[in-house]
């Protein structure tokens, strides 16, 4: 079949690739989407099960850390371009292992910038879209708003290996003439995140009685963005996007994180019949997180001005859309947790 454009989505079977890969699919049968993951703990195929009879939809297990796996989903699929989510993403985790994330971040990122460049080489329109993330600008005091000109300021080993990379996909811009577009959100939730992030884990500590640890007097304070939000706009950078450009994809929904818990809880005693204030009994404090930035807020105005995006779920809708999601999905929480869903896929596509 022929297809105008074959897209390369790298960690597409996670959390937010998962949701821009269900999009591209559904809304562009005249694109091959082509879902380009590893398979780790984060990225599961069940989050695609509504889809994955597509025409237009085709799965390559690959690591964008070995070269000869990008090369080969080039050659199988004609690659034309690449949305690239792929990374590993936990702050926590990389504090405990800052190599992991220099190795798929950076380098990760480098060879697929090596391959774009050598495998475009034709007259065709192509574009490389690195997606990344609002922690690379560091730490807003109590006032202020990181736009695209805020001076790069990372403070985890996680923000700066995304900064790396995002410097590497500017250098092959300038450098080599790549044609390149980048875009850094804010904290995104809803369905299908893996349930080591603050809104999942806290859902599940809640139905499960569990203790609700809050960093240091839950103070900092983040802008949360809905996912389908953010797949949106992704979509509308890849399309209309000016070659070369950053643009902010924010939330316009800032809270600290105790007020966030604390409409959680709340929320979460409707759903389960509890009495109001039953869940909040769970909330603890524990010693900040090392280098815990205080706060990050977004200012994507550039991207509403220049493309028509803005956001359109308010948090309290947002929220609740995800609760009821994982109340309703145990099984696919239960095989997150298990691993059973690695062990069945690498016995399908073979162990890496």
């Amino acid at each position: 079949m022929n297809f105008k454009r074959r897209i390369l989505v790298t960690g597409g079977a996670g959390f937010i690739g998962s949701h821009v890969v269900r999009r591209m699919v559904q809304r562009h049968p005249d694109f091959l989407i082509v879902n380009f993951d590893v398979l780790t703990y984060a990225g599961n195929l069940e989050n695609l099960v509504d889809i994955e009879k597509e025409a237009n939809y085709a799965f390559f297990r690959g690591d964008i850390c070995e070269p000869s796996d990008i090369e080969k989903a080039f050659a199988e699929h004609q690659i034309t371009d690449i949305i690239h989510l792929a990374a590993e993403s936990h702050v926590d985790r990389s504090i405990l292992d800052p190599l992991a994330f220099v190795r798929t971040n950076v380098m990760g990122t480098a060879n697929l910038l090596h391959a774009a460049r050598s495998n475009w080489k034709d007259d065709q329109e192509h574009r490389f879209y690195h997606v990344s993330t609002d922690e690379v600008y560091g730490s807003l005091g109590h006032e202020g708003f990181f736009t695209e000109e805020t001076p790069y300021d990372p403070r985890s080993p996680y923000s700066a290996s995304k900064a790396s990379s995002d410097h590497l996909v500017r250098s092959f811009h300038h450098t080599f003439g790549l044609p390149v577009v980048i875009s850094n959100c804010s904290n995104n939730y809803g369905p299908n995140q893996f349930p080591e992030k603050l809104i999942p884990l806290f859902i599940s500590n809640i139905v499960e009685s569990k203790p609700l640890p809050v960093y240091g007097k839950g103070e900092n304070v983040r802008d949360w963005l809905y996912v389908e939000d953010h797949a949106e706009a992704i979509e509308v950078i890849f399309l209309n996007g000016t070659v070369g450009e950053t643009y902010n994809i924010g939330g316009n929904n800032e809270w600290s994180n105790i007020s966030l818990i604390q409409e959680l809880c709340s929320q979460m005693d409707q759903r389960l019949s509890r009495e109001a204030g039953e869940s909040a009994k769970l909330i603890s404090y524990v010693t900040d997180r090392a280098g815990h930035d205080f706060r990050y807020a977004i200012d994507c105005s550039k991207l509403e001005r220049t493309l028509g995006w803005k956001p359109s779920m308010d948090f309290e809708t947002g929220l609740a859309s995800t609760i009821d999601w994982y109340l309703s999905n145990p099984t696919w929480i239960e095989n997150v947790k298990s691993g059973s869903y690695q062990q069945y896929y690498s016995e399908q596509y073979g162990n890496r």
